[in-house]
């Protein structure tokens, strides 16, 4: 047998020395990345569906690959029980034994692709998720792998080693990874149960996707495995528990679901140059892998793939849904996001984080921001008043040295005015939250803790939030306005604050909270605490909306902000407006 083989081994390779295209690799295969490749044997009843140009089928055996290239496919070959070649991690076969099998993998491989270099897909190395140290059983059985692959690549085979776990990469397990790396690509399997990913939607599906995809190829390359010798598998499987249709109805979801995973892995393929994308679920085995809609299925695959390949709209009928956009990075120029309340730009990202000094800080106000900026607005001429109380009570008035104090923290006047307007929309919603108000315990403690923090004995009229809603009190510094604290003699004086116009004056020169009794400062004190409360849940109440804006958020790469509160007057403390 062995010897017959190797006379049509013979012929193969006479074959495989003719003139051909040149955008053909190896057995006439397409020479541009990534190779789609299908599983399409006479265990699939439709299996003509991937027998056209444009189509490589996985098939084994010599009954339907010389079929499938007749109508026009390329074909490679199928080794569906690696396992038998090589043994297990708990049972591997004897290292004799494998190196034969190999031969004969290699023969029977040539003469159904009819290729003297054919492409083989190994399914599928087990325990490719072990951890290190290894048993006896599993070192023998990766030696037994590396001698297989090895092998095949002696004789002229290119082969692909088919992944169906997250391979475990530490330490000495990476040294094995890159060794066998040198003889065979991988192919990492990336399965879905559709149901959870439908109930997503769209966008938060298709990130999803896109990340898991991501993961599969960069789990190798970050040991140094290069992309062009990595895969991915689609399963398109509909019996349970396999990561597949999972029974999802109807046929018109799982159909949709089928394009995004399509659109999701050929996004990350051109962020990632890797080498191959693989599909299968088609064949049927048993009666849990028979499904009525598993031809129409197969349609919508090729057809996101390449309209020219089958006419899926038509063939998914009534509640597919066509668009190629939905949930995609489709992304105007210059901007790194879309969201619900508008766009982030790259260029707005940068300048923002020139001044945070943390591009995450930057990337999360900014779209804490958007999504503040859709509930609440802000009229120009309240943004104007703030500012010019800034400048004069901060600044003494002297716009330059306010631009000066911005340029030398590396901000504009534009991003100024951002920052504002963000305090003034805090302001507004805070003032809308009812919080439990201080115990005598929490206001006695308050006074003790910050004994130390400058205050002063005034009166203000129409009483004020930091007063505790009276006209007389004692004014906390960082509660207080600061030009409180700049006012100098008993004279009445006009300040400009968020609350509004306020006509205070002093009583008493600036001393040390503790300086002043706990009877005196109580109501001051008691809003604080307030504030502080509101201020917690302003943020909280903020970050909910930002989670929930982020399913209906779309950023290149899907780099997208974390959900957290405002802080850019952490950067620019002088624009933090006081009560």
């Amino acid at each position: 047998m062995k010897r017959f083989l190797v006379v049509i081994l013979g012929s193969v390779a006479l074959f495989a020395l003719a003139p051909g295209r040149a955008d053909a690799r190896e057995c006439g295969l397409p020479n541009k990345a990534p190779v789609w490749v299908d599983f399409a044997d006479g265990s699939v009843p439709f299996w003509t569906m991937f027998a056209k140009p444009g189509v490589v089928a996985a098939a084994a055996n010599f009954i339907y690959p010389p079929q499938l290239r007749a109508l026009g496919a390329k074909t490679v070959y199928w080794e569906m029980n690696f396992r038998q070649r090589v043994g297990t991690p708990a049972n591997p076969m004897e290292p004799e034994a494998v190196r034969d099998w190999a031969d004969r993998v290699f023969y029977r491989a040539a003469a159904s692709s009819s290729c003297a270099t054919p492409w083989i897909a190994l399914n599928e190395m087990w325990g490719s998720n072990v951890a290190t140290p290894w048993s006896p059983t599993n070192s023998q059985y990766r030696e037994n792998v590396i001698t297989f692959v090895k092998r095949l690549r002696e004789l002229g085979a290119h082969p692909f080693l088919l992944l169906s776990t997250r391979p475990f990469t530490d330490g000495k397990a990476g040294d094995w990874w890159r060794q066998v790396a040198l003889y065979t690509d991988f192919v990492r399997e990336v399965y879905f149960a559709a149901p959870q990913i439908s109930r997503q939607g769209p966008v938060l599906g298709s990130r999803n996707l896109r990340i898991a995809f991501r993961q599969g190829v960069t789990d190798l390359i970050d040991i140094g495995i290069p992309p062009a010798k990595i895969g991915i598998f689609l399963g398109f499987h509909t019996n349970p528990g396999q990561g597949g249709r999972e029974g999802l109805t109807p046929a018109s979801a799982w159909f949709n679901h089928i394009k995004l995973q399509v659109l999701a892995v050929k996004q990350v393929s051109r962020e990632i140059p890797f080498a191959t994308i693989w599909s299968w679920g088609w064949g049927e085995w048993a009666a849990a892998d028979r499904d009525p809609d598993k031809p129409a299925a197969a349609c919508v695959y090729l057809w996101t793939r390449d309209h020219s390949l089958c006419a899926g709209p038509e063939m998914a009928g009534r509640g597919f849904d066509p668009s190629l956009s939905q949930g995609q990075l489709i992304l105007p120029g210059g901007a790194q996001c879309t969201t619900p309340g508008g766009l982030i730009r790259t260029s707005q990202l940068s300048s923002i984080a020139h001044v945070t000094r943390d591009r995450e800080i930057a990337f999360t106000s900014l779209f804490a921001r958007l999504v503040l900026k859709n509930d609440v607005k802000v009229k120009p001429q309240d943004l104007r008043s703030a500012e010019r109380a800034i400048v004069r009570y901060r600044f003494g008035g002297s716009g330059a040295a306010y631009r000066g104090a911005l340029a030398r923290a590396g901000a504009s006047t534009a991003i100024a005015r951002g920052v504002i307007a963000d305090e003034l929309r805090q302001a507004r919603v805070e003032r809308n939250f009812q919080v439990r108000s201080p115990s005598g315990r929490e206001i006695a403690s308050y006074h003790e803790t910050y004994a130390a923090t400058p205050a002063r004995l005034v009166e203000a009229t129409p009483a004020p939030s930091w007063l505790g809603r009276r006209s007389r009190g004692v004014a906390i510094e960082g509660l207080a306005p600061a030009s409180v604290f700049r006012i100098s003699g008993h004279r009445w004086v006009k300040l400009k604050t968020r609350e509004g116009v306020l006509r205070v004056r002093a009583l008493t020169p600036t001393a040390p909270l503790g300086a002043f009794s706990l009877g005196d400062a109580s109501p001051s004190i008691r809003a604080a605490l307030v504030r502080i409360s509101q201020d917690g849940v302003f943020d909280n109440w903020l970050m909910r909306r930002e989670s929930s804006a982020l399913q209906w958020t779309t950023c290149r790469r899907d780099w997208l902000p974390a959900v957290g509160p405002l802080e850019l007057t952490t950067s620019l403390p002088f624009l933090a407006l006081a009560s």
